[in-house]
């Protein structure tokens, strides 16, 4: 078959097709890439890590990265070459991007990248079967528009087989904060709650297939207000314990968190259900005031300081993260300081800084008073100094410890296994194979720069509500 003006077959070569997704950014788009192939499999499409052998092409894009768009164009300039060498050997590519990126410039990038056959945003997922059938052969598809639809009332059942004995579960997408700086708001929309029944459903499926930690996903996931079955708004607190009593179902967390949407039900739940693990990432960005308020965070440092010793109480042992933005316009080094000072306070097991990068169509990117890239530079460094510092000494304080430790692939090293803590650090050690999705007790006995490492001993008990020395 001859290839058409657009690089492409005038059909597929046979009939079984060959589908790859790369996947940029956050883990709902992890989530949201495993949906797309779920959704495509029924129209023959199978996954292939392998991106030379896809039939289709899906690149599913994160708008919060700085240089985000860039990076596309970026990786679509690869996806051309190998289109093109395929299309010589008379083989149909199929190149599609979607995510936020997708959302937020969709008409930009097909105007800029002919090689895209389609572009599609994150609520039009449920209909990639028949806009890749419109799209081949065409000009190209844009599908931006938010569907009237709910998504995930017409994407299939999950049922595939998990590699792995986590896995992800969105239960809320979309925002309504609109903080300046942010762009969820208008790329994901406002803020929408699947319902109860259709949670536990998905659990409910992923636990007979092996899983044994669920992670829930939304923007903003602790404002989660979905249907329960009494017909009444269920709260993230309830919705935890609903999922608690699944069978096979041992660990839950969630992400990400606002802190005005942290009620004390959900505190509650961290003290109260033994399967919500002592982790929580508790987005703060800024820890002047003045700063907070031009970034629209609706709370003040105080407050959540506050929050943080609520959260403590409840659960002394939990490990906390969040997010920073430093170099946000108009911040002094009187500010700055008051952010180090606040990450020194509360000592955080992890935390994830950045730099402040203005995105297109967010108020903040038209502010005055934008600081220099030199000086952004420089404060991104010493707070990553002092962030690692905190690390170290939380993760430190876990050796000569026992932790139970859900195993979950094999380690780098022959006759290693890997696997997650209860506060979310890897954990290597040496064991079986057939460890692997079990839950085992290990004693720490190095923590390095990335992983902790440790020794199988089952015959230690755990009190996992010690905390861990500081």
């Amino acid at each position: 078959m001859l290839p058409n003006k657009r690089g492409m077959t005038d059909g597929p070569t046979s009939k079984t097709l060959k589908l790859h997704v790369k996947t940029f950014g956050c883990q709902m788009n992890v989530y949201d890439s495993e949906r797309m192939a779920e959704a495509l499999a029924p129209a023959g499409y199978a996954l292939t890590e392998e991106m030379d052998d896809a039939d289709l092409v899906i690149l599913n894009t994160c708008h919060i990265r700085e240089k985000a768009a860039e990076k596309v164009y970026s990786e679509l300039g690869r996806v051309r070459q190998m289109k093109e060498t395929r299309a010589s050997g008379g083989k149909e590519t199929m190149v599609a991007v979607a995510g936020c990126v997708a959302q937020a410039e969709g008409a930009e990038i097909m105007r800029r990248a002919n090689v895209v056959d389609l572009v599609v945003g994150p609520q039009s997922y449920h209909q990639l079967p028949d806009l890749v059938a419109k799209a081949r052969g065409a000009s190209g598809v844009l599908a931006t528009d938010f569907p009237t639809e709910d998504k995930f009332d017409h994407l299939p059942a999950r049922t595939m087989k998990r590699a792995l004995p986590s896995a992800f579960v969105t239960v809320q997408e979309g925002c309504d904060k609109f903080c300046t700086f942010c762009v969820v708001p208008y790329t994901r929309g406002a803020e929408f709650s699947r319902p109860v029944s259709q949670l536990v459903q998905e659990t409910e499926s992923l636990a007979q297939g092996g899983v044994r930690e669920i992670t829930l996903l939304g923007q903003n996931v602790n404002a989660y207000h979905g249907e329960g079955p009494d017909g009444k708004d269920w709260s993230l607190a309830d919705l935890l314990r609903r999922l608690a009593e699944i069978p096979g179902i041992e660990r839950l967390r969630y992400t990400t968190s606002h802190p005005r949407d942290m009620a004390d039900d959900l505190i509650a739940v961290h003290g109260d259900e033994p399967k919500v693990m002592p982790y929580l990432h508790l987005p703060f960005q800024a820890g002047a005031d003045r700063m907070l308020k031009a970034m629209n965070r609706k709370h003040t440092a105080e407050e959540y300081r506050e929050l943080i010793g609520r959260i403590r109480a409840a659960r002394p042992d939990i490990a906390l993260s969040t997010d920073i933005i430093v170099g946000f316009p108009g911040e002094t080094d009187a500010d700055f300081e008051e952010t180090v000072a606040l990450v020194r306070e509360i000592g955080f097991a992890q935390a994830f800084s950045f730099k402040y990068s203005a995105r297109p169509g967010t108020p903040a990117s038209t502010l005055e008073d934008q600081v220099p890239e030199e000086a952004k530079k420089e404060r991104l460094r010493v707070l990553q100094d002092v962030i690692e510092d905190e690390r170290k000494r939380f993760e430190q304080a876990l050796v000569g410890r026992t932790v139970p430790v859900l195993f979950e692939r094999k380690g780098r090293k022959p006759g290693q296994i890997a696997g997650r803590s209860p506060y979310l650090q890897a954990v290597h050690s040496e064991g079986p194979e057939s460890l692997l999705g079990e839950i085992v007790e290990v004693d720490i006995t190095a923590a390095g720069p990335n992983s902790l490492t440790g020794v199988i001993n089952s015959g230690f008990a755990w009190d996992d509500r010690v905390q861990p020395a500081v």
